[in-house]
């Protein structure tokens, strides 16, 4: 069974940092494109951040460039958000996401269950 496990979440103070992880386990064939969203109280889900499977190519929400990076590490299946500068409208649940192929011919979005960032002072 393919999962994704988020952790790293918690409270900080504006200005400050977090970094949150992601970790991918199961039996698959690879992961291309992995990306960060995240879903504020009474919000839409939102791309936050996005990574390509070679990790040459990263996007990101305007308003957080500049503070935020996503990196990989395709060896140990992990994705990183490494987030500077926190302000309070970053408070949301953060989630996960990865294109994985899971046979030779098939591939498919996972997501993890989240883990709540919130930004108070």
């Amino acid at each position: 069974q393919i999962k994704l496990v988020e952790s790293g979440g918690g409270l900080a103070q504006p200005g400050g940092s977090l970094t949150l992880s992601c970790a991918a386990s199961g039996s698959f064939v690879s992961i291309g494109a992995i990306a960060w969203y995240r879903q504020a109280p009474g919000k839409s889900r939102e791309l936050v951040a996005r990574l390509t499977s070679s990790g040459d190519d990263a996007t990101y929400l305007n308003s957080v460039k500049g503070r935020f990076t996503i990196s990989r590490d395709n060896a140990k299946n992990t994705v990183d958000l490494h987030m500077n500068s926190l302000i309070p409208d970053d408070t949301a649940v953060y989630f996960c996401s990865a294109y994985i192929q899971t046979d030779i011919r098939h591939w498919r979005d996972y997501w993890g269950q989240g883990t709540q960032v919130t930004v108070s002072s």
